[in-house]
């Protein structure tokens, strides 16, 4: 009987979790988590160039970027408080359903070498210009913290109070939390962040009040609500963490584009972030 009842209990456990990944939140080592700092200026004049060679080598991109295009030029929105048009265009993009998916799964490996995010990453020009993005919008909105809702489908994460997170992505959130849990409530993410920036106005879909959260912002675990079907885990800012600086431009070398020493000061990747535990 006791035999019985242990595989009974195994199939009832195997049916409440069907479908769902069980998947630890950590702090994403291999993201590709470049901030660009001190090297926009540089990475804005490669643009162009950058951004025909990964159309031709990434169609899916070129596609939607088109599509993003078209469509912000035809809403008249002005470009303010963005610094061009091209950031505009970027957030478009993103928020285009055919590509924020691909394009984070590439982000969450790129950083796995320097070699990785050079020869196979070709989103570098979308990378950069959220990023950038993202900075110019915190400038103009006071750089306040935000209390967002991120919420994901057949996916459980695993954490624990007092562990340090990353996204390692470009994670959308919203201000409402049933807006979040339009998109999952497998989990469901209350999310301190103050390293994003408010998107609304240059969004595809603007009534999802999105809160755009950066892959190098560092969170601490404060609480985790779990039952055996779904988990709420609450996050609060405390900073960013990045392995890379101004890649495209540096090339991997522990010198700048100038000659002189990084933001690091070495080589971003001899100092790679450890695999939590």
């Amino acid at each position: 009987m006791a035999l019985l009842a242990l595989t009974l209990t195994l199939l009832a456990m195997t049916a409440v979790t069907e479908g769902i990944t069980m998947k630890r939140l950590n702090m994403a080592p291999d993201s590709f988590d470049d901030q660009y700092e001190g090297c926009g200026p540089a990475m804005r004049a490669k643009l162009p160039a950058l951004l025909h060679t990964e159309f031709q080598k990434n169609p899916l991109f070129a596609q939607v970027w088109q599509n993003a295009e078209a469509k912000w030029q035809s809403k008249e929105s002005p470009v303010s408080p963005l610094s061009s048009p091209a950031q505009a265009i970027a957030i478009m993009a993103y928020t285009m359903n055919d590509l924020y998916k691909e394009f984070n799964d590439q982000v969450r490996v790129a950083g796995h070498s320097p070699q990785e995010y050079r020869d196979n990453f070709h989103f570098k020009t979308l990378h950069f210009l959220l990023t950038d993005a993202l900075v110019t919008l915190r400038a103009t909105q006071g750089q306040q913290c935000y209390w967002v809702y991120r919420g994901v489908h057949d996916i459980k994460f695993k954490a624990n109070v007092g562990d340090i997170v990353r996204f390692g992505q470009f994670a959308s959130s919203s201000l409402r939390k049933n807006v979040a849990e339009v998109f999952g409530t497998t989990t469901v993410f209350k999310v301190q962040t103050c390293h994003s920036a408010y998107i609304q106005a240059f969004s595809y879909i603007p009534r999802e009040a999105e809160v755009l959260i950066p892959p190098f912002e560092k969170f601490k675990v404060t609480e985790v609500i779990e039952d055996e079907e779904k988990v709420e885990i609450h996050l609060d800012s405390i900073g960013t963490n990045s392995a890379y600086n101004c890649e495209w431009l540096t090339g991997g070398d522990s010198l700048g584009p100038w000659g002189q020493p990084g933001a690091m000061g070495t080589n971003p990747r001899a100092t790679r972030l450890p695999q939590p535990l």
